[in-house]
């Protein structure tokens, strides 16, 4: 893909909310969780993702603002059984999560076996709905071909869940003896968009790394990001004049590296 340039739109309150913080490093302590949500509060983000058993500590640290608490289920490899993901899902929620994102079973995708995934996505986005917050389920599209994912879109937008997802940031493929990692591309973003209905919202997660990654994603409808980058992101369009009121600005279209 040539990279050229674009423009949009936008305010530093706009990119600040489609930014889902994420904190989900295996290696993360309760001090590294405490300074995440304390970043997340000073930028005015979407939401922190976090691992379910900081629900109820993130909840605290972000109390008295709109930033909402996401903790992931059956992260990253999605292969708990549906009851045990449920159970997941029911216990996040009672702690106070608002947004929950959880990983499909991949090998029943790739099995084919659509009705235990609608099973799967139909349970849980139930448990999640009952307890007041909203679901978004990861597809991990560097597993999948564009029948998989279209696939995946129709039974999101019938059980009508909120986002669809593209990647963990963490489903690294073992390849030629090397690991390697896609995550989100804008091929799969667009099927995603075009596979749903305008109230099945898209989040874009691994590789999202830049204000022009961002700003790339929002110009093709997605409304979501999962960063770890957050502040340099927010800095970056501080630099370039987005402000509290509508700042056109233009960017370079594409995904850092995977647009070459």
């Amino acid at each position: 893909m040539t990279l050229e340039n674009s423009n949009i739109t936008v305010t530093i309150q706009d990119i600040a909310k489609m930014i889902d913080h994420s904190l989900l490093h295996p290696t993360m302590t309760d001090e590294d969780l405490k300074q995440g949500c304390q970043l997340a509060k000073d930028l005015g983000l979407a939401s922190a993702c976090v691992k379910p058993y900081a629900t109820s500590m993130a909840k605290n640290y972000l109390s008295g603002t709109d930033v909402l608490v996401c903790p992931v289920i059956g992260f990253p490899a999605g292969n708990s059984s549906i009851k045990v993901k449920v159970f997941e899902a029911q216990q996040v929620v009672q702690e106070g999560a608002q947004e929950v994102d959880m990983v499909v079973n991949v090998g029943k995708v790739l099995g084919l076996q659509w009705d235990y995934i609608y099973e799967e996505i139909n349970a849980i986005n139930s448990a999640v709905v009952a307890g007041g917050a909203i679901l978004k389920v990861i597809f991990e599209t560097d597993y999948l071909q564009s029948q998989h994912i279209i696939k995946l879109c129709e039974i999101c937008s019938k059980i009508g869940v909120a986002f669809v997802k593209t990647s963990t940031g963490y489903g690294f493929v073992k390849q030629n003896n090397a690991y390697n990692y896609t995550g989100a591309t804008i091929e799969n973003l667009k099927l995603m968009r075009q596979h749903c209905p305008p109230n099945v919202q898209i989040k874009a997660a691994g590789g999202v790394r830049t204000l022009d990654d961002l700003l790339t994603v929002r110009s093709i409808g997605v409304s979501r990001i999962g960063a770890t980058a957050s502040l340099a992101i927010i800095d970056e369009a501080r630099k370039r004049g987005i402000s509290d009121t509508p700042t056109t600005v233009t960017f370079i279209y594409g995904l850092g590296a995977k647009c070459q």
